[in-house]
């Protein structure tokens, strides 16, 4: 539901949304669920029922610009007959939309092609017991105070410097949510969590052009954002730090990726090493184990219990239990990222990532950013990226990218409309520095991380 700013204000999310189940009225369908699912023939089966709800408000030029509210309920079942599956999805949570969901993966399984790899993980790695996450902390935030607290954000942008011409908006938003899953091994999970998010976007001019830039904080606890103040000021420092941007010969020199952008390097390393990429022989790391990967120095490690982070779970999407894993370490590929049906297709054991990776930290390096620039004679500092030009198969990487030109170890100029071009492979091997400047703010802790060489083109 939207609101514009000629409607009149709601006074509480309640006005608009529903409050979340309760744990019971989901995990009640959703056992009924798997106990029909096996009376009409299914040897196994899993399900998941999900309710969320969230709360937006943007301005826009120091006045409201929307209100959006967001209900969603969902479930989807899996069922497994001998070796055929089917599955199917509803938002319909009634007793007889439910009904209807587990019939039409009934009859879809009886038309499908034998898979024998398909069927849940084995009963012995059901998540049996984890720590509490402290993954839920409401936010009891009105429209009107979410609005206020947008303004903020976009009057410090705005006020900090008469360059700063207009913004895209600044948003503010608040979501909460709860997910029950099980299946025939007996295995119920429910986990309720909450993701908080303020985020800013301004644009920047001169005489000669304009330049846009972002800048947001994000917590599963609203007392852990970043003040409305620092973001506004920070995506205008960011914006203004682009004018006067111009393009970089075509060479090959040393790239730093700032932290936000170090992120995408170890997303495609994630990508490269996931079941389904391997068993595809769509990866260049494949049958790579316990072989160098990496410069000396690369360390990756999970951390799925970690209290309050963005990425933790006590299990994954097979209800597998989720453990602290090294999956790089000093540059040696340690272990894959494997569900129950990507690790039968491999010959291998489900790692407990069915859906992904849960809170990894890239170990950081001795030096700061400013040292990791002085070591550059000359480069390119990266602060964005464009484009998804990179070929998990052969790990060849050719993206856009804005940020500074290095000379003589200090930032010489903005840089925009670049190519940075290598192969994947080769940048990890190449690694030549890791920062001390870690972002907390994401499932994926990574400091700066320095390239010794890649192709940089421009004129």
């Amino acid at each position: 539901m939207n609101h514009t700013t000629a409607d009149p204000l709601p006074q509480s999310p309640a006005d608009a949304s529903r409050n979340l189940p309760r744990d019971e009225d989901l995990r009640g369908p959703l056992e009924d669920m798997l106990a029909q699912a096996k009376a009409g023939g299914a040897d196994q089966a899993e399900a998941a029922l999900s309710a969320s709800r969230a709360l937006s408000v943007g301005v826009r030029a120091r006045e409201r610009e929307s209100i959006e509210y967001e209900g969603d309920r969902s479930a989807s079942i899996t069922v497994y007959c001998g070796q055929r599956s089917g599955s199917a999805s509803t938002t319909d949570l009634s007793r007889a939309g439910l009904a209807a969901a587990l019939e039409q993966a009934l009859t879809i399984a009886r038309f499908t092609e034998p898979d024998a790899y398909a069927g849940l993980a084995d009963v012995d790695r059901m998540a049996r017991d984890w720590p509490e996450l402290s993954l839920w902390h409401p936010w009891a935030l009105t429209p009107r105070d979410a609005e206020a607290l947008a303004l903020e954000v976009e009057a410090a942008a705005l006020d900090h410097d008469a360059r700063i011409a207009q913004t895209e908006g600044a948003t503010v938003s608040t979501q909460d949510s709860i997910e029950v899953y099980g299946n025939s091994h007996g295995f119920i999970g429910i986990e309720r969590s909450s993701r908080h998010a303020i985020s800013c976007t301004v644009i920047a001019r001169n005489d000669a052009a304009m330049q846009r830039e972002s800048a947001f904080s994000q917590a599963r606890r609203s007392a852990c954002l970043d003040l409305a103040r620092d973001i506004g000021q920070r995506a205008a420092t960011r914006a203004l730090d682009r004018l006067g941007a111009r393009r970089v010969p075509t060479t090959i020199a040393p790239v730093l990726f700032s932290p936000r952008m170090a992120r995408s390097l170890w997303g495609h390393l994630f990508a490269a090493i996931s079941g389904g990429s391997l068993y595809r022989n769509a990866s260049f790391l494949k049958d790579r184990i316990d072989t160098t990967i990496a410069a000396t120095g690369v360390t990756l490690r999970q951390f799925p219990h970690r209290a309050q982070a963005l990425g933790s779970a006590g299990f994954d999407g097979d209800g597998v239990a989720t453990t602290d894993r090294t999956l790089v370490e000093d540059g040696v590929l340690r272990g894959y990222l494997l569900s129950a049906y990507s690790a039968r297709r491999l010959g291998l054991a489900t790692t407990g990532n069915a859906g992904g990776v849960f809170n990894v930290d890239v170990e950081p390096g001795r030096h700061d950013f400013d040292e990791l620039v002085a070591s550059m004679p000359r480069g390119l500092v990266v602060t964005e990226l464009m484009g998804q030009g990179v070929n998990l198969v052969n790990g060849d990487y050719s993206r856009g990218a804005a940020g500074w030109w290095v000379e003589n170890g200090e930032l010489a100029y903005p840089v925009e409309n670049a190519t940075i071009a290598g192969n994947l492979g080769d940048m990890y091997a190449g690694i030549a520095g890791l920062g001390n400047d870690v972002e907390l703010q994401s499932a994926l802790r990574t400091p700066s991380v320095l390239i010794d060489r890649m192709t940089v083109a421009g004129d």
